[in-house]
């Protein structure tokens, strides 16, 4: 099953049970990888190996 199928399947579960339907696929992946990105930067500025 891909996520469009997935997707759907929530949705339509979602929409049976009264609930808001959830995000389409792909809709956070820019801020994930933002996120990754500042945490990544973030480690490597504390562990910069010391200077001679």
């Amino acid at each position: 099953m891909d996520t469009v199928q997935q997707h759907m399947l929530d949705s339509y579960r979602a929409a049976r049970h009264g609930e808001d339907a959830p995000p389409p696929p792909g809709a956070h992946d820019l801020e994930v990888l933002r996120t990754i990105r500042r945490r990544i930067r973030a480690w490597t500025a504390a562990h910069r190996p010391p200077y001679a």
